[in-house]
């Protein structure tokens, strides 16, 4: 029995088991088996795959996306240029890390683009945002990122957020917990007064369905999308590199 799973913490929010229990069940796959794992810090991991000699793989969700790669011995080259891992390849003792976000990102976002989508807003700096950028910039989409303490140059706060800001970027993308289950009345503090119809948001968020974020998005007449097809596009990615 294969044994396969999603580290993170919590992990109330998550439908990867879900997805992958469903998965097995349906394409009649009687040799494997998906588990959640919440790991209260990073430093538990060595424990948990210690204590589970079948692992062949593993997700990794928030907030270990970047802490977790001092733990795997080699780095695809996508995942070592954005520095964050979501997928983690178990074979003859190695660890390998890859990012999947970067396919689901791309691969569900890029088809809903029109013409006034040059630029973006990412909000938040933990490891999802950066397979977004990683993304926008092959895009070639302009973007700024945004969070709550400015601790970089290249990172603005929710209070530098001009009216002139909000009208160039027409592409806002929430990569914050904020809105997820079971906090849903929570959101990223952005004027949502100077949201239009030709503005587009996404939220990788997927539980809830519609954040607070997209609601407000939707009651402005702009385009929403949230994360549930990324996170069936990257869980396939996934799935295809444990059995590569």
């Amino acid at each position: 029995m294969k044994l396969f799973g999603l580290i993170g913490y919590p992990l109330t929010h998550s439908f990867s088991k879900k997805y992958f229990t469903d998965k097995f069940s349906n394409e009649h796959i009687d040799d494997c088996v998906y588990e959640n794992f919440p790991l209260l810090k990073v430093e538990d991991f060595s424990d948990l795959i210690t204590s589970h000699p079948k692992l062949a793989g593993l997700n990794v969700t928030i907030p270990y996306k970047e802490s977790i790669i001092q733990n795997v011995h080699e780095l695809d080259p996508v995942a070592k240029e954005i520095a964050a891992v979501n997928t983690i390849k178990f074979a003859g003792g190695i660890l390998k890390g890859y990012n999947t976000d970067v396919y689901g990102f791309m691969q569900s976002f890029a088809k809903e683009l029109g013409d006034g989508h040059k630029q973006a807003l990412i909000l938040g700096t933990g490891g999802s945002s950066k397979a977004v950028a990683y993304s926008l910039k092959k895009l070639g989409i302009f973007y700024k990122y945004v969070s709550r303490d400015a601790e970089k140059n290249d990172v603005i706060t929710y209070e530098d957020i001009t009216p002139a800001l909000m009208n160039e970027s027409k592409i806002i993308i929430n990569t914050t917990p904020l809105g997820m289950f079971p906090h849903i009345g929570s959101c990223p503090m952005i004027p949502y007064e100077r949201l239009t119809a030709s503005h587009f948001l996404f939220d990788l968020i997927y539980n809830p369905e519609e954040t607070l974020f997209l609601k407000k998005g939707r009651e402005a007449h702009a385009k929403t999308k949230n994360g549930l097809e990324m996170l069936k596009l990257q869980a396939e990615k996934s799935w295809e590199i444990w059995n590569g």
